[in-house]
């Protein structure tokens, strides 16, 4: 069995890491050996307040342990705090090897309900805050390169985003937007020993017990196969030096379950040898798409 190597001597950001997955994923690799910046704003969940306490309470969880940790209460969709991170991490630890963004809030409303500040929240926090991190990392990265470099970058989706949570556009869209982030950074950074990759997460956080019961799917005794700390193993793995063959991939990671998903591709293609006239297009659409998205033949 092909064992692991330990993160001993690396650097992580964890963001959003004083409750829930975040928090999971910063103590599993404190305890595989890296020093660890526990950022976390102390928000609620719908992004309001800021405490200090579970940043600190995690990083107290971290050293009493025997580890090695410093707290954050950055904003990360602040452009300037999120540089401030990055800069915190080499001023404290002398390096950046990884970071892991998973801070996020919910707004959640039907998009015919949902007010612009709802949709602006979220998309800011999620994806701007995802990409201003990713930006000032990589830009550090970047000014070191010469040097040899298994540097990780670690996203965060959501299957709302991935199969469409109705009650959640803001939240679906900011979360595909990270897909798209991932994709991009992971072409662009590549050059300068970067993976960039993004776990889609199945477990029971604050965010999932805001979902009303009745839209919630739980097995029963399904507990501790909900865990965050499930998720937190895929996480190890990809920011360790051993992931580097890996990047720019979707990860799912739910109860004892981890699966790789595809990358978006054509089904099929029609192939014309003139510009398509309207009717004869809609035909051979209906003819050669309809039965591959389920289409019924009595409707074709």
């Amino acid at each position: 069995m092909t064992r692991m190597t330990r993160l001993d001597t690396r650097v992580a950001i964890v963001t959003g890491a004083g409750r829930g997955i975040g928090r999971s994923v910063a103590l599993l690799l404190a305890r595989q050996g890296a020093a660890v910046v526990v950022n976390d704003l102390g928000a609620a969940l719908d992004g309001s307040g800021s405490d200090a306490g579970p940043a600190q309470q995690v990083v107290n969880e971290i050293t009493e342990a025997g580890g090695t940790a410093l707290p954050s209460t950055a904003d990360v969709s602040d452009y300037s705090a999120a540089s401030g991170l990055i800069r915190q991490a080499v001023a404290g630890f002398g390096r950046v090897d990884i970071v892991v963004n998973v801070a996020g809030i919910l707004r959640d409303r039907m998009v015919f309900n949902m007010t612009e500040q709802e949709w602006d929240d979220v998309v800011r926090v999620h994806l701007k805050g995802t990409f201003n991190t990713t930006k000032f990392a990589s830009a550090h990265w970047r000014s070191l390169r010469g040097e040899p470099a298994h540097n990780r970058i670690i996203n965060f989706t959501s299957v709302s985003g991935l199969h469409g949570a109705p009650g959640q556009p803001n939240y679906a869209a900011a979360k595909m937007g990270i897909v798209g982030l991932t994709y991009s950074s992971a072409n662009a950074l590549a050059r300068y020993g970067v993976t960039v990759n993004v776990v889609s997460p199945g477990a029971a956080t604050r965010m999932t017990e805001s979902v009303p019961g009745d839209r919630r799917r739980v097995r029963a005794g399904a507990a501790d196969e909900r865990s965050p700390d499930n998720v937190a193993p895929i996480v190890a793995y990809l920011a360790s030096e051993q992931s580097g063959w890996i990047n720019g991939r979707i990860l799912h990671a739910a109860g004892y379950e981890v699966a790789l998903y595809s990358n978006p591709e054509p089904l099929a293609a029609l192939i014309g040898t003139a510009p398509w006239d309207v009717d004869a297009l809609a035909a051979q659409v209906e003819r050669s798409f309809g039965p591959l998205l389920g289409r019924p033949a009595g409707d074709r």
